[in-house]
């Protein structure tokens, strides 16, 4: 299934390591959880977090291969290639669940293994 309109605005956001405009695809109180991470409740928690996830790197290219829509919720999957401040890469697959409401994302799940990601080899 093809990409809904909003969802190249939103990896646009993240892929600048963009934390407000990523947030403007939030619920006020949205539900975020990053892999093994714990949620963040509150859109203000989850674009700190994310700023400060976006300081930790580089860059971002996410490149979706599958989108699935299912009622209110959002299915994706695909591979990040992330930069680290080193100038290495690392990809991974990913697979996002966005649970949406009134077109913003209620609840944002990423379920990845990015553990190589601050392990320089």
């Amino acid at each position: 299934m093809s990409k809904p309109t909003w969802m190249e605005g939103l990896l646009g956001a993240i892929d600048a390591r963009d934390a407000e405009s990523f947030g403007s695809f939030l619920t006020d109180d949205a539900v975020f959880r990053f892999g093994n991470n714990p949620d963040i409740r509150g859109k203000g928690p989850t674009v700190e977090v994310v700023r400060q996830f976006f300081s930790a790197i580089a860059g971002a290219k996410h490149v979706v291969q599958d989108v699935w829509n299912a009622g209110d919720t959002v299915i994706m999957h695909g591979n990040v290639t992330y930069t680290r401040h080193s100038g290495t890469k690392l990809t991974v697959p990913f697979a996002n669940i966005l649970k949406m409401k009134d077109n913003l994302i209620r609840e944002y799940l990423i379920y990845t293994d990015n553990s190589k990601l601050f392990a320089e080899n």
